[in-house]
């Protein structure tokens, strides 16, 4: 096959919103307020992906497990060897926290593959909570 041909078998590259669409497909994303009232009544768990300066800048979700992305996998993979002791079973309702919205779809996705078939995101992130008013601490 000469360099200018295509092999029919690979799949023709995917641009960001392509993938960020076709993820979020897969995905029951949740709103602030019943993400709020599923960690309160602990249903779910909040694990707030943000880097340190965005946390430092505008605060935390109390509550919410802090786990920064590089480490999101081994962190809530319920048979890693460096699972958080909160990452009890593929059953655990996940939901995670980015800045906006965004990374957070990706990095939902990401632990679907892993097993944990409740993972999901926050609509908006990070932005959206406090947004909608609900609490922050610093």
């Amino acid at each position: 096959m000469s360099t200018t041909e295509r092999d029919p078998a690979v799949e023709r590259p995917v641009g960001i919103d392509e993938l960020l669409e076709r993820v979020r497909e897969g995905l029951e994303r949740v709103e602030p307020k019943d993400a709020y009232d599923a960690a309160r009544t602990g249903t779910a768990l909040l694990v707030d992906i943000r880097y340190a300066a965005l946390r430092d800048r505008d605060g935390l979700i109390p509550g919410a497990l802090v786990v920064e992305r590089n480490e999101l996998e081994w962190r809530l993979d319920p048979q890693g060897s460096h699972r958080a002791p909160e990452a009890t079973s593929h059953d655990l309702h996940v939901v995670v926290v980015c800045n906006e919205g965004y990374a957070s779809s990706l990095a939902a996705a990401s632990l679907r593959q892993l097993g944990l078939h409740r993972a999901t995101d926050l609509v908006g992130g990070f932005q959206a909570w406090r947004a909608a008013g609900l609490p922050v601490a610093s």
